[in-house]
């Protein structure tokens, strides 16, 4: 990355990204080998996904073998989905259930009339392929404004990069009163519960198959790969933050 001097020998590389506010993976990200099969499965994934997003590995293993003649099972796309941390929204067998388990809430956004910033922020991760390689990108929108108020890259699903796009966020723009989220590992862990307890942020979670609780982040997603990443094919991190 252009702005991290690796020479320098006064501040670590560690120091400047804190600084530039960058993440550390997304410093010291380099493209891994990527197997040209799966590459090109996955690219057609995303693609299917940004448009249909209720799409479950089911309907998108259909999809695969009928429209673009590509020989894939079930399992495969399974994997291949959760490797880029998406799932479908359609409930189909078994994926209606409720996972069961603790730091899971309910839905607070229902009937709630939006009327002031820093009301309710929308949060989500989703995968950002790149020319060689991918990333993941977590997003925080303001429900009001409908303005990206942060947002981080990493290299893995970890919530270390969710945790300190929060952190930025409220300390840039305050402190929303709701936090809404799905269900995922990254946002039912005890990090990121705790952090919005000690924060005082009512914390919210989408009804499992449930695509419109959380549309504005998801209408964010789409409009941004499909105007930007998509059509500019980042070659580094610097471009996918720009």
């Amino acid at each position: 990355m252009k702005m991290i001097d690796r020479n320098e020998k006064k501040l670590s590389i560690t120091r400047q990204a804190e600084l530039l506010s960058l993440n550390r993976t997304s410093v010291y990200y380099k493209p891994a080998p990527v197997n040209e099969e799966e590459y090109l499965i996955k690219r057609i994934i995303d693609e299917i996904y940004a448009s249909y997003p209720e799409y479950g590995y089911r309907r998108m293993t259909s999809i695969l073998n009928k429209d673009y003649h590509i020989h894939i099972n079930r399992k495969r796309t399974r994997r291949y989905m959760r490797e880029m941390g998406i799932h479908g929204f359609c409930p189909g067998p078994n994926l209606s259930k409720r996972i069961h388990g603790k730091n899971l809430y309910p839905y607070l956004l229902r009937n709630l009339k939006i009327d002031h910033p820093n009301q309710v922020w929308s949060i989500d991760v989703t995968y950002c392929r790149m020319k060689r390689g991918f990333m993941y990108m977590v997003a925080i929108i303001d429900w009001y404004s409908r303005y990206i108020v942060g947002f981080e890259l990493s290299n893995t699903l970890d919530k270390t990069f969710v945790i300190e796009a929060i952190q930025k966020a409220i300390k840039r723009y305050g402190k929303p009163e709701i936090m809404n989220s799905d269900q995922g590992s990254q946002f039912t862990s005890d990090d990121y519960i705790n952090l919005l307890k000690n924060n005082g942020i009512k914390i919210s979670m989408d009804g499992k198959g449930r695509a419109l609780d959380n549309q504005r982040i998801e209408r964010f997603f789409r409009s941004y790969k499909w105007e930007k990443l998509y059509l500019e094919e980042c070659e580094t991190v610097q471009q996918l933050r720009q």
